[in-house]
C-alpha cells in the first residue's frame, strides 16, 4: 500500500510540475493534474491540502533537486553559474516554474532565505581568504552571478534553446562571472604623486586614507 501511494505522489507531482510551469499557480487546475496523473482529485487534497500546497512541494523538489545536481562553489563560481545554465538547458520547465513564483509569490520562502544567507556566507569566506575580488558585498555578487546564470532564460531575445548559440551563450556566462569575481590588484593610492614626484596628501600614508 505504501508503495502504491508513493507512487501516486510521484505521477501527481510530475504532472503538477507541468501544470504550474504552463500555468503557474492561479492558472493551474486541480482536475488537470489529476487527469494527467491518472489519479484520484481526492487524493491529491488528502496529500497537500490544496493546489498551493502542492505548489510548495514541487517548488521544494525542484529546489532540493537542483541543490543535489549543483552545489554550490564559492571557491569557483564561474563553474558554478556554467552549472546552472547547464542544469536550466537540461530542463527549461525549471525556470518558467521560477519566474511564477516571483510573480506570484515574490516573498522568499523560509527555505529560499536560510539557502541564500548559507552562501552568502560561504562567498564572503572566499573574500576573505583572497579566492573572490573582495570589491561587492557578497549578498550583491551572489545576485549578480545567478542573474548572469539565468539570464539567457530571462531576457526577451536571449533564449537558451537554440542549439547552433547554446556553447556560446554558456562561455560568456562563464566568462563573465569570471572577470566579475577575480581578485584585482589594488589602484594606486595617487599616481600622480607616484608618476610625477607629487608629494604626498598631509596624512597619507599608514594612517591616512
Amino acid at each position: 500500500m505504501a508503495r502504491d501511494s508513493s507512487a501516486t505522489k510521484a505521477r501527481i507531482l510530475a504532472a503538477a510540475f507541468d501544470e504550474f510551469a504552463e500555468y503557474g499557480i492561479a492558472g493551474a487546475r486541480v482536475d488537470r493534474i489529476a487527469d494527467t496523473a491518472g489519479a484520484n482529485k481526492r487524493m491529491i487534497y488528502v496529500y497537500y491540502g490544496n493546489k498551493e500546497g502542492l505548489f510548495d512541494q514541487v517548488l521544494l523538489q525542484a529546489v532540493e533537486q537542483g541543490a543535489e545536481s549543483v552545489p554550490f562553489d564559492a571557491e569557483n563560481l564561474p563553474r558554478y553559474a556554467g552549472a546552472i545554465f547547464d542544469h536550466l538547458t537540461a530542463d527549461p520547465r525549471l525556470m518558467r516554474l521560477v519566474m511564477w513564483k516571483r510573480l506570484e509569490r515574490p516573498e522568499a520562502t523560509a527555505l529560499e532565505a536560510e539557502a541564500y544567507a548559507r552562501k552568502a556566507a560561504s562567498l564572503a569566506a572566499a573574500q576573505r581568504d583572497g579566492l573572490v575580488d573582495p570589491t561587492h558585498d557578497p549578498a550583491d555578487l551572489l545576485v549578480l552571478v545567478l542573474g548572469l546564470a539565468q539570464a539567457w532564460y530571462t531576457t526577451t531575445g536571449g533564449g537558451g534553446n537554440p542549439e547552433e548559440h547554446r556553447s556560446g551563450h554558456r562561455a560568456a556566462v562563464v566568462d563573465a562571472v569570471a572577470r566579475l569575481v577575480e581578485v584585482r590588484e589594488p589602484a594606486p593610492r595617487n599616481p600622480a604623486a607616484r608618476n610625477e614626484g607629487t608629494p604626498p596628501r598631509r596624512g597619507a600614508g599608514a594612517l591616512g586614507v
